[in-house]
């Protein structure tokens, strides 16, 4: 969900009782759109309000992280130091339900005289920015200067450069939500689109989310025409967005996150009646839900970006290995009648001294099934010479099958070797993770080494995944497959039970049993891990394996997290562990 207008009416609140009155003691500029300004509040603590207008990824709230600034600071942060240093923040205020937060600050100008400035940010996709400004004397807005500058070249609608003036950008004919009217109301309804769009395209601030929200707790379908509801659900939609909106002025904020999984959904300021089968986790504060949900978020971008040269290579090498497996699979059919140039050797070896010398085949009774058979001849030379060009071919295609034969059976092995470290990237969560992945495409030769560099690495140790199943049994997951090896022949105690998808690639699970019995539920849970934690958490149900743990093995010299059983139960599972409670290790 981006910044809405509900999102920034409960940060505005939130930064009124934290740090309004409160004094900037420090100010810097971590990003080129980035700042993190030091406030100490009236309560004497010190907080950090973090600021970005990046334009994908807008944020304002406080943090406790301190971010790194740069050696030298860049000229729109050496221009707030010079004004704003030790400046008292006044007031911040939202303009109507905009996403817009201006920021009043009071500080003393060269002569000792006290004077305001004004710190606008306003958090609007791709075309947020932080705008430094001050009133003339007609006590218009006047632009100082902006984190980011845009000239008529970049927008013809609205110049942010210094000396300009400063206004809020047109919102497209909306309508201001604290205005809420019958004729506004009538507005909405006279749209020809589905309910939820024309409550957000008809009000300023809301998102989707907040309008689907709407529809939800007025029991009404979001897809519906709202141009065909009913006198009563028009009444009962009414009544749903005015008092939505009364939370909003009355600052009644619920900041939330709701998860599928393991993975942020959503967010939002208010309850999410719309995500009730979801896991739902409330904050204090609506910092602390935004830091949390996009430290998530980013962390997974981030993990996403870093292992893209990882998977680009995992990817090439799999799609040539299919290749030549498709390859091999057709040579291989093709030696499947080798046994009957064979049998035509044979047969011309015993009844070829009938043959006439250029005929083109000969008819004679094949001993292995009692019936007679004919057997194509060249020509040009004699029937036991057939024999032997019969013989050589059968040995040719029979030397072909032999080596076939194990060359699939390979290739099919580095197939299933790379299909597991793709999903090991799938999973990855951290940088750690990724560099045990590299370790191990370096070990199995699929990327070469630096030359320059000669000392040996150890591989990197990394937690396991830990769940809590819902009668307390610890599980473990493995992340890759040198954790696979780990968890499954260094962890193993009796009584323990291992998991696996069944005939795709997917992470070792073990099932602690501790000396107890294990009660069914543990085992479908256990089942639901492996199968979320495979390649087949998109397909629904998912075939699991699970034996108990002395029943694995690893073949000697076989590749890592490569294991065989010959002792197994199967269960199906979905790969849902909404269930399970996750432990950070």
């Amino acid at each position: 969900m981006a910044f809405d207008g509900t999102t920034i009416a409960c940060i505005v609140h939130e930064l009124n009782n934290k740090i309004a009155g409160g004094r900037i003691s420090k100010i810097a500029q971590p990003e080129k759109d980035e700042l993190q300004i030091t406030v100490k509040g009236n309560d004497r603590q010190v907080y950090r309000l973090l600021i970005s207008a990046n334009a994908s990824l807008p944020l304002i709230y406080l943090t406790s992280d301190s971010k790194q600034s740069p050696l030298s600071a860049p000229n729109f942060c050496m221009l707030l130091r010079k004004h704003l240093s030790g400046a008292k923040i006044t007031e911040i205020s939202q303009a109507g339900l905009e996403r817009v937060i201006n920021i009043e600050l009071e500080h003393l100008d060269e002569l000792g005289d006290y004077c305001k400035k004004y710190l606008i940010i306003e958090m609007m996709g791709k075309h947020s920015n932080i705008i430094f400004c001050e009133k003339n004397s007609e006590s218009e807005m006047i632009i100082i200067d902006s984190i980011k500058r845009i000239n008529s070249f970049v927008s013809s609608v609205r110049e942010v450069l210094p000396g300009r003036k400063y206004f809020i950008p047109n919102t497209m004919d909306k309508y201001e939500p604290y205005d809420f009217s019958p004729e506004i109301m009538a507005k909405i309804i006279g749209k020809p689109l589905p309910l939820s769009k024309a409550i957000y395209t008809t009000l300023t601030g809301f998102s989707p989310t907040a309008s689907i929200e709407i529809c939800v707790r007025s029991g009404l379908d979001s897809d519906f025409p709202a141009a065909s509801l009913s006198d009563s659900e028009r009444i009962l939609l009414y009544n749903t967005i005015d008092n939505f909106i009364d939370d909003i002025k009355n600052s009644l904020f619920c900041p939330n996150i709701v998860y599928d999984g393991r993975k942020p959904a959503e967010f939002a300021v208010f309850r999410l009646d719309s995500y009730k089968d979801y896991e739902c986790e409330k904050f204090e504060s609506v910092s602390r839900m935004l830091e949390s949900y996009y430290s998530k978020k980013n962390n997974a971008t981030r993990i996403n970006q870093k292992s893209y040269d990882l998977r680009k290579i995992v990817n090439t090498l799999l799609e040539r290995a299919r290749k030549k497996l498709d390859i091999q699979n057709k040579q291989l059919e093709s030696t499947k009648n080798r046994d009957k140039y064979r049998i035509y050797g044979e047969l011309l070896q015993t009844y070829g001294y009938d043959a006439e010398y250029g005929a083109k085949s000969i008819t004679c009774n094949n001993y292995y099934t009692g019936k007679d058979i004919t057997i194509p001849l060249e020509p040009t030379i004699s029937a036991i010479d057939n024999s032997k060009k019969y013989f050589n071919r059968y040995g040719k295609l029979k030397r072909t099958y032999e080596a076939l034969a194990v060359q699939t059976l390979e290739t099919e092995a580095e197939i299933n070797h790379l299909e597991s470290i793709s999903n090991s990237l799938d999973i990855a969560v951290n940088e750690t993770d990724l560099n045990i992945i590299r370790d191990e495409l370096y070990e199995s030769g699929y990327i070469k080494k630096n030359p320059g560099n000669k000392k040996v690495k150890k591989v990197q140790k990394s937690p396991f995944l830990h769940y809590i199943s819902s009668d307390g049994f610890d599980i473990y997951v493995g992340k890759n497959n040198y954790q696979n090896d780990e968890l499954t022949f260094s962890n193993q105690t009796h009584g323990d039970w291992w998991f696996h998808s069944k005939g795709i690639a997917g992470s070792h699970v073990l099932l602690k049993g501790r000396g107890r019995e294990i009660p069914n539920r543990a085992f479908e849970e256990a089942g639901a891990l492996a199968a979320y934690y495979s390649k087949g958490r998109n397909s629904g149900k998912v075939e699991i394996d699970y034996t108990e743990i002395q029943n694995v093995k690893k073949p000697k010299n076989s590749k890592p997290g490569f294991v065989v059983y010959y002792t197994n139960y199967s269960l199906v599972a979905y790969a849902d562990i909404s269930m399970l409670k996750q432990i950070d290790d």
